[in-house]
């Protein structure tokens, strides 16, 4: 398990004026790239110095500090979309090879290299930023019925990452709510709401709250 590359978001006028500037263009970096907890949302952007975040409402802070997605991931895009897909091209950080990204328990521990720890908080949600980007028609319902969302990670420990570094598995939860898992209870399987739970500890703060309100 590795890190094929590591993907820094530069701005990005979309052609939408009311998405304006993004930084889901994200480029794989050469060298060393800084890691650090972001702080809260709504003030923090994203864990990876040099990593542009446009929308601080909506994205990046704590939870959503580092997005990873599998290439293993990406090659099954390709054949299915017809078209080549760069590591980056979905707006992740962290482009791995021999690691189920999707399928990672929330709460689950990752080593970067030598010094950074990430735990994985939860999914990427599909919006209309990542679909105008992507630009294939219907994409926030492909992508949602695919199910296969990639996993935002929170930093435990910073230091710094670079393309080639292994990626360990260091600690593992019991229970088997997957980032995949929680993808379906807040989109397409509400009924599974409640039952995502039990990672409370870990999951993205707004992720519990609707999961709460299920189950009330």
């Amino acid at each position: 398990m590795e890190l094929l590359s590591v993907n820094l978001g530069r701005p990005y006028r979309t052609a939408e004026a009311a998405i304006g500037v993004t930084g889901i263009d994200k480029r794989p970096a050469e060298g060393p790239v800084a890691v650090s907890a972001p702080g809260p949302k709504g003030v923090g952007g994203s864990g990876l110095a040099g990593d542009t975040i446009a929308d601080l409402r909506h994205h990046g802070g704590e939870h959503q500090a580092v997005y990873a997605f599998a290439r293993e991931e990406l090659d099954a895009w390709e054949k299915e979309l017809g078209r080549t897909l760069p590591n980056g091209v979905f707006g992740e950080n962290l482009t791995t090879t021999g690691l189920d990204v999707s399928g990672a328990r929330v709460g689950e521990r990752w080593r970067v290299g030598p010094d950074v720890l990430l735990e994985v908080c939860g999914p990427r949600i599909p919006c209309r930023t990542f679909a105008s980007w992507l630009g294939e028609r219907g994409w926030v319902r492909t992508f949602t019925r695919k199910a296969q969302p990639g996993a935002y990670l929170r930093v435990l420990e910073p230091g710094e990452i670079r393309a080639g570094d292994p990626v360990s598995r260091v600690h593992v939860p019991e229970h088997e709510v997957t980032a995949a898992f929680v993808f379906r209870a807040l989109t397409a399987e509400p009924g599974l709401l409640p039952r995502i739970l039990v990672a409370r500890d870990a999951l993205d703060p707004e992720a519990v709250e609707s999961a709460e309100r299920r189950a009330s």
